[in-house]
C-alpha cells in the first residue's frame, strides 16, 4: 500500500509541476514589442531653445544652498526650482521649470554636477520633461550636457544641451543661461 501511495504522490507532483511555468529565480524582466508602449516607427528629433533663470538672491530665491562649504566652494549643493523662460529677459514668459540640484564637484575650477529635470508647462510639451545628468564646467563659454531621458512626449529621450551664460550678476549670483537642446525621442500615440 505504501508503494501505491508513493507512486500516486510522485505522479501528482509530476502532473502538478507541468502546470507551473519554469522561471529562473534570477529572471525579472521580459521583452515587449515597442508597439505595446505606443511608440511611433522612428524617433523624432526635436530642437528646443529656452533660458534657465537661476536666482539665488532674495526675495523669492529659486536656488537654495542645502549643503554649504567655506567660500561656497567644493562640496556645496544647491537645490533649484528655476524658471525656464522663452527669451533671455527675466520678465519673459515662463515655459517650464528646471528642478533638481547642482553641486560644486571640482576642486580646481567651477565645475558643477547637474542633476536636473526640465519640466515643460505650456504648449505642445506641457507635462513632458527632459532629464540632465552631467558635468557643467561653467567657466567655459559653451558647455555640453547630456540629456539622458524624458517623460511624456520625450519618452526615451537622448541627446545633448549646449549651455551658455547670457547674463550674470556677480554680486547676487543671479544668472540667465541659454539652452539649445537637441533630442531624439519617441512621441507616444496616447
Amino acid at each position: 500500500m505504501a508503494t501505491i501511495t508513493n507512486i500516486f504522490t510522485i505522479l501528482l507532483l509530476i502532473i502538478s509541476s507541468s502546470f507551473i511555468p519554469l522561471i529562473s529565480p534570477h529572471q525579472f524582466s521580459s521583452q515587449r514589442s515597442k508597439n505595446n508602449f505606443g511608440f511611433g516607427p522612428r524617433p523624432t528629433m526635436t530642437n528646443l531653445q529656452f533660458y534657465f533663470y537661476d536666482k539665488p538672491s532674495l526675495p523669492k530665491a529659486t536656488a537654495i544652498p542645502i549643503v554649504t562649504t567655506p567660500g561656497f566652494g567644493f562640496g556645496t549643493v544647491v537645490m533649484i526650482d528655476d524658471a525656464l523662460l522663452k527669451t533671455a529677459n527675466k520678465k519673459s514668459k515662463v515655459i517650464g521649470r528646471a528642478q533638481g540640484f547642482y553641486a560644486m564637484a571640482d576642486q580646481n575650477t567651477i565645475g558643477l554636477l547637474m542633476v536636473v529635470n526640465y519640466v515643460f508647462t505650456v504648449g505642445k510639451y506641457n507635462g513632458s520633461s527632459l532629464s540632465v545628468l552631467g558635468r557643467n564646467p561653467v567657466v567655459q563659454p559653451v558647455r555640453e550636457l547630456p540629456i539622458l531621458g524624458g517623460t511624456g512626449l520625450f519618452r526615451l529621450a537622448r541627446g545633448y544641451a549646449l549651455a551658455s551664460t547670457k547674463w550674470l550678476n556677480l554680486t547676487t549670483g543671479d544668472a540667465i543661461v541659454e539652452y539649445n537642446v537637441t533630442v531624439l525621442h519617441y512621441e507616444n500615440d496616447d
